[in-house]
């Protein structure tokens, strides 16, 4: 794992936290709207998501971004873009609200068994031969719980920089899976 070793990256390998990496691929189980937000379809879709239920304009309000109901209606019918800035604020609190109301559903899915779960953390396409790792085969680790895992990455902190909750999830249960 990148972030447990003290000089990773000396010989041109990147990558990131391979609870990082693992985060992204339940981003990508969850699914969600596929059109960006910069697109009309994609705002749209996460204005309505975000706008359904009272929790929802909670947390958009707790994200900074309180709309008023004739700029929320115009953003709605296109006569208006949003700033760059609210886009951002738009996009975050639709994928914590999403990772919120599928957290459950992905947690009996992986806990029941039967969903492989790939990540690919460490990249050393850019490293000398010499300094490669001999060992190219795929390490395979079988987690059986994933409900800490699935808690922190759900809470979304891990998006705003505070990745120790997700990363000691992640490593206690490699822990206990090896």
């Amino acid at each position: 794992m990148p972030g447990k070793n003290i000089d990773f990256g000396h010989y041109g390998a990147t990558g990131q936290l391979s609870s990082i990496a693992a985060a992204h691929v339940l981003d990508t189980l969850v699914g969600g709207i596929t059109s960006p937000v910069t697109t009309r379809r994609g705002l749209t879709a996460r204005l309505r998501y975000m706008t359904r239920s009272e929790h929802a304009r909670t947390l958009m309000v707790g994200e900074g971004l309180n709309p008023s109901p004739a700029t929320l209606r115009k953003w709605l019918d296109g006569t208006q873009e949003p700033k760059p800035s609210n886009l951002a604020l738009i996009d975050q609190p639709y994928r914590r609200m999403r990772r919120h109301n599928v957290a459950r559903y992905l947690l009996l899915r992986l806990n029941g068994g039967g969903t492989r779960v790939e990540i690919h953390p460490a990249d050393d396409t850019f490293v000398q031969e010499r300094h490669r790792r001999p060992d190219k085969n795929m390490r395979k680790v079988n987690t059986r719980r994933w409900d800490h895992i699935i808690a922190a990455w759900a809470d979304g902190a891990w998006e705003k920089g505070v990745e120790a909750p997700l990363d000691d999830a992640w490593t206690t249960e490699l822990s206990n899976a090896l």
